[in-house]
């Protein structure tokens, strides 16, 4: 067999087994179970669902060192890995607000007639001191157009990070209205920055979860997210035998 081709698979045959390493390597915190009753009635039905990731930079997957390492990717693999058939797509946009995202919504993500939406947002309204009362206004309007569609939503709030030093009010209070809205429209909330939090708690500097630019997620920050995110979905699914 010619050295290059020898190299090629041998590379191949160690992929899995370096991203199996790189999510053992996920620092414990506590599971989220996020109720999903459109989600189920799917797999019940034997229909393979179809999941919109929807935000900013963090879906789109800044810093990122290549697409398959983006949380929605890697949400695809962790899920079908836990017996979830679904397609992932991403539909995240770096740099949108709530607004712009808003403006997207039906194209992107209704359109699509997703069973389920992760919707990621409120940082880039916090940095750029934006309205909490327009922030509010836009968050329902977009929750309530989803389910509309009859599509499951998960709404996530911020990360945690050096960015947080300059902005800790504001991203309180964004926090807060997602939580509020959250329960409002009787969706779930996944709290990356509880889950951040938890790992900081056991020892995991920021360093190892956040990229040189303090504000995005590395590959493995990417990683511990999509696993905790398909652990939540999957504590909640009785799979058909």
């Amino acid at each position: 067999m010619a050295p290059r081709l020898l190299l090629l698979l041998l590379s191949l045959l160690a992929a899995p087994a370096a991203r199996a390493a790189e999510v053992a390597a996920c620092p414990p915190a506590a599971l989220q179970p996020l109720e999903l009753p459109h989600l189920a009635e799917a797999l019940r039905e034997g229909r393979e669902p179809l999941v919109i990731a929807f935000g900013s930079s963090s879906t789109q997957g800044a810093y990122a060192s290549s697409p398959d390492r983006t949380y929605p990717a890697q949400l695809q693999a962790a899920l079908r890995r836990m017996g979830i058939s679904a397609t992932v797509l991403n539909r995240g946009r770096g740099g949108e607000d709530a607004l712009e995202m808003r403006a997207r919504l039906e194209a992107d993500v209704v359109a699509a007639r997703p069973t389920l939406v992760i919707w990621q947002l409120g940082v880039n309204g916090a940095i750029r001191e934006q309205s909490l009362t327009r922030f509010r206004t836009l968050l329902r309007q977009g929750v309530t157009m989803m389910q509309d569609a009859g599509a499951d939503v998960i709404l996530m709030d911020s990360q945690r990070g050096p960015w947080v030093a300059a902005h800790a009010v504001l991203r309180d209070l964004f926090d807060g209205v997602l939580s509020e809205v959250a329960q409002e429209r009787g969706v779930p909330l996944f709290s990356r920055r509880r889950m951040m939090d938890e790992w900081a708690a056991t020892g995991t500097p920021d360093a190892a979860m956040i990229a040189p630019d303090g504000l995005h997620h590395n590959d493995r920050g990417y990683a511990c997210l999509a696993e905790a995110l398909a652990a939540g979905i999957r504590a909640t699914i009785s799979l058909p035998r």
